[in-house]
C-alpha cells in the first residue's frame, strides 16, 4: 500500500467482507454524509444504515450497511457494522437489502416475543408461588 490509498477493512460480524486498497471514501454518519481521503486527519464516527461509497481507480463500489462504526487511523480505515451487502449497481442493493435485512429484523423480532412471553410467564409463576406462600 502507498501513501496514495487507504487500506479499507469491512467487517461483519460472521466475516471479512472487504479488504481492499480504495482512493476515497464516502458514508454517513448521525450528523450526514462524509468523505475520506488519505491525508484526512484520523477519526472515529458511528454510521447509520445507508449506502457505504467506496472509490478504486475512478471505479464506484457500492456496500449497504446497517449501523456501526468507522475508525480512521493513519492510512488504515476499519468498518464494523451488523450487516452489510456489497454490489456494483444501487438497484441490486435494494433487492437484496430487503430480502435479508427484513428477514433478519423478522428473526429478531420473533426472538423479542419469545423472550417477552417467558417473562410474562416467570413472573406469572412467582405470583402463583406467592399465592400458595399466602395460603398456608
Amino acid at each position: 500500500m502507498d501513501e496514495s490509498t487507504l487500506e479499507l477493512k469491512i467487517v461483519v460480524p460472521e466475516q471479512m467482507m472487504i479488504d481492499e486498497n480504495v482512493d476515497k471514501i464516502i458514508a454517513e454518519a448521525p450528523n450526514g454524509f462524509f468523505c475520506l481521503k488519505p491525508r484526512h486527519i484520523d477519526f472515529t464516527t458511528a454510521l447509520i444504515p445507508g449506502v457505504f461509497y467506496y472509490y478504486r481507480k475512478e471505479a464506484e463500489y457500492v456496500v449497504a450497511v446497517d449501523e456501526g462504526t468507522l475508525v480512521k487511523c493513519g492510512l488504515q480505515v476499519m468498518v464494523s457494522v451488523r450487516n452489510a451487502i456489497a454490489g456494483k449497481e444501487l438497484s441490486y442493493l435494494e433487492e437484496q437489502v430487503r430480502e435479508k435485512f427484513l428477514a433478519r429484523n423478522k428473526t429478531e423480532e420473533a426472538a423479542h416475543l419469545a423472550l417477552v412471553n417467558m417473562e410474562a410467564d416467570i413472573i406469572r409463576r412467582f405470583m402463583e408461588l406467592e399465592k400458595l406462600e399466602f395460603a398456608d
